[in-house]
């Protein structure tokens, strides 16, 4: 039995890596046109309101309507603002997704070739050597289970740190609401 990479073994592996960057580079790229047209529209739509509100700012006749306006053109902003950073993080929250399932299946790729060598080693060692490799075997077997928490572990603070991005959101939108409905009641009182 040979302890040396076979010409298609070789081959193979250079095969999956390709496949491993292909992935990588289409992930990225789809990820960087979704933010370019996210972006693009965003301009649109600023320069689309900026020239609405010019126009509405022009046409205030007075101090009442001007507290009004300013009440009114406060929250789309602010809701606009709040969506644009949610499919921001929601585009970066996809793509790294699919980076840690890649990274995973070649962290899984990588053991079960770290297995396969061990087990051919401790196959063609010399007799007595099978509570080393047996300790080898345990110590990567807790590599294993350590990454395997490591990992759960940050999806749960993904999944935290997800909701808690969507409860400000909701919070901030809601605080400029309430600020335009006590704009226009103190408008109202003057």
């Amino acid at each position: 039995m040979s302890n040396f990479v076979t010409p298609e073994q070789f081959t193979s592996a250079n095969k999956a890596n390709i496949e491993t960057l292909l992935t990588l580079a289409n992930t990225a790229f789809a990820s960087a046109e979704r933010l370019a047209a996210l972006n693009l529209n965003t301009a649109r739509s600023v320069l689309e309101d900026g020239v609405a509100n010019t126009k509405a700012l022009l046409a205030v006749k007075d101090v009442q309507e001007l507290v009004n306006l300013q009440a009114a053109l406060a929250q789309p902003i602010v809701e606009k603002a709040v969506a644009y950073a949610r499919s921001v993080y929601e585009i970066t929250s996809q793509s790294q997704e699919e980076l840690s399932k890649l990274f995973e299946a070649q962290v899984a790729e990588l053991n079960k070739g770290v297995a396969t060598a061990l087990d051919t080693a401790a196959k063609s060692a010399p007799a007595g050597t099978e509570g080393a490799f047996a300790a080898i075997k345990s110590a990567f077997a807790a590599g294993n289970t350590a990454f395997d928490n490591v990992t759960k572990t940050v999806k749960q603070m993904a999944d935290t740190a997800e909701t808690n991005l969507a409860a400000a959101a909701d919070a901030t939108v809601k605080a400029v609401t309430g600020e335009q409905v006590t704009a226009q009641a103190l408008g109202g009182a003057e």
